[in-house]
């Protein structure tokens, strides 16, 4: 237990070039806090000490700002970078290394019973407000960018972007999606494009029936 402790505070001086000392980064760093409450509550969970966990959770949600269910399974030298609004479901499940940021969510997509939540495998990063839904898998050494939702799951290498997420490197190769952060896909627009389409073809119709009539 004291090496998985000492771990993560080991890697907040790996990923944030922020942090100065011990002293500093143990005493005013939110997601580290949350980590070790998490630590806590979810031994307490495992032993069927329910309510002390989720009390355990809750306090720590309100000093934090991140919420971490006491039943989700963490794994080592995880790190929660700035931490404010994060949000980790019960049935998550997270391996070592992974790094998420501001924001994310990794949560469910309904009121469905048993697994729920997201698996993301070893040397997972993601970026901020991404949200990642549903009973899915990220894969190892894989990316979620900043703002992604992502539905389904995604493959060992790959670089995930876009609302819904798509694919747009995979084992260092770019996939061909005309997807940029500056150009995500709209989803609405495109149907509103497709009906002012629909529409026109229908105008032209009614124009050759009119000519006809006349």
């Amino acid at each position: 237990m004291f090496n998985v402790l000492r771990e993560d505070v080991e890697v907040v001086f790996e990923q944030d070039p922020a942090a100065r000392s011990y002293f500093e980064v143990i005493l005013t760093y939110s997601g580290l806090h949350a980590i070790w409450s998490h630590r806590l509550a979810h031994a307490l969970f495992k032993r069927k000490f329910f309510f002390l966990a989720r009390a355990i959770s809750q306090i720590s949600r309100f000093f934090t700002g991140i919420e971490i269910h006491p039943g989700a399974k963490i794994g080592r030298r995880f790190f929660i970078d700035h931490g404010m609004g994060v949000v980790i479901g019960e049935t998550c499940e997270i391996g070592d290394n992974v790094i998420i940021f501001q924001g994310v969510t990794l949560g469910g997509t309904g009121k469905e019973k048993g697994k729920r939540h997201p698996t993301l495998k070893d040397n997972v990063l993601v970026a901020t407000g991404a949200k990642v839904l549903g009973s899915i898998t990220i894969e190892e050494n894989s990316k979620i960018g900043a703002g992604s939702v992502v539905l389904r799951d995604v493959p060992p290498n790959s670089t995930v972007v876009g609302i819904p997420g798509k694919i747009v490197i995979k084992d260092g190769v770019r996939i061909k999606h005309d997807l940029n952060h500056n150009n995500l896909p709209d989803p609405v627009s495109d149907k509103f494009t497709e009906l002012e389409k629909q529409i026109e073809q229908l105008q032209q119709e009614i124009n050759k029936l009119k000519a006809r009539s006349e």
